[in-house]
């Protein structure tokens, strides 16, 4: 039985480790042809999750036009077509908890450049592409913490405001085109390098859990379902939206 994304082609970047690698393995189980697109090395994560050689890797540095330039040009030379981008990659797990007047400018702008940066970049050089086929899938990743006004990663939290504004802006640009662009916003995720750096402090992931309906730690698991609705054909109709998927903290 053909999977719901059958040889579709996805670009996830991101996707080598923690939540994108959770999303690339989703959608390459799903029967699509997955492209991570990541700066750190993915071939191991591509070669684990391939079915039938449908992952590769390809580096890629998001905040730079012309290396995203090149990821998107060999992704059509090897698949001739992008059906879905999912703009993943972003700065989060090494940042420090710090009240917003002691982050310093270098830090601020690193930050911009990867989580605002990127999706911008990576989007604009997919559009013209999806564009010309009258199709397409943009999903990009923001978070709950702009509906929370989450404290201390004030420049965290506002590049992730700034995508969901992104989103929207670019689901009334592309609609004509049949271009469906939509954002998730995962709650906290105990993905590999938020617990490797040891992000979340007990008693702030107690408080977290406490403030959601399902009362647990959220996975990276729990967003690839999310993830796979938006890439396929079932979510067709719609456009502009963030789905907040987080165990039920935040409800709007």
């Amino acid at each position: 039985m053909a999977g719901r994304l059958e040889d579709k082609v996805i670009i996830v970047t991101g996707g080598a480790r923690g939540i994108g690698a959770a999303f690339s393995e989703r959608l390459c189980s799903d029967g699509a042809k997955v492209v991570i697109a990541d700066i750190i090395d993915g071939e191991g994560t591509a070669h684990r999750i391939s079915n039938s050689g449908k992952a590769s890797f390809k580096q890629t540095d998001v905040t730079d036009k012309t290396s995203v330039q090149a990821m998107v040009e060999d992704t059509l030379k090897r698949h001739g077509r992008i059906d879905a981008l999912v703009n993943n990659a972003a700065l989060f797990a090494n940042l420090k908890n710090r009240p917003f007047w002691e982050i310093d400018q270098d830090e601020w702008d690193k930050v911009m450049a990867v989580n605002v940066r990127g999706p911008f970049l990576v989007s604009q050089a997919v559009a013209p592409h999806m564009m010309a086929q009258k199709s397409g899938k943009i999903v990009n990743i923001a978070s709950g913490t702009v509906f929370k006004g989450t404290p201390l990663i004030t420049h965290y939290v506002s590049s992730k405001g700034a995508i969901v504004a992104f989103t929207r802006c670019l689901a009334r640009e592309l609609g004509s085109f049949g271009i469906n662009v939509n954002a998730i916003a995962p709650g906290a995720t105990m993905s590999e390098a938020v617990v490797e750096n040891n992000f979340f402090e007990p008693s702030a992931v107690a408080a977290t859990v406490n403030s959601r309906a399902f009362k647990r730690d959220q996975v990276p698991a729990d967003l690839v379902g999310t993830l796979a609705f938006l890439c396929s054909s079932d979510s067709d109709f719609m456009t502009g939206q963030t789905l907040v998927c987080d165990g039920g903290s935040v409800m709007h």
